[in-house]
């Protein structure tokens, strides 16, 4: 199957700057997709990521995901209205 250069936006093609794509599809990867974009994106570009994915798989990521720096884990905290407690890279393992 061949995949539609514009899967990715051209705004945001920077933010995958290691990734072919020509074949990338970012629904097959979600949580590399949803995590870049938090990390990386701006308000557009989350914008593009909520009409691609739904809340509950970025809040998903939110849980998962520990490779977001602590000040984006933070702030998609209080965006997507999850406690703290539950965002994985805000929790200390004991």
């Amino acid at each position: 199957m061949t995949y539609d250069k514009l899967m990715i936006p051209q705004h945001l093609q920077p933010l995958f700057w290691d990734t072919n794509l020509e074949s990338f599809n970012p629904s097959a990867y979600p949580l590399y997709t949803i995590e870049r974009v938090l990390e990386h994106g701006d308000e557009d570009d989350v914008a593009w990521l909520l009409r691609v994915f739904t809340r509950e798989q970025i809040h998903e990521v939110l849980r998962t995901d520990r490779r977001l720096t602590s000040r984006s884990a933070n702030f998609w905290a209080l965006v997507f209205d999850l406690p703290v407690q539950e965002v994985a890279a805000l929790r200390r393992e004991s």
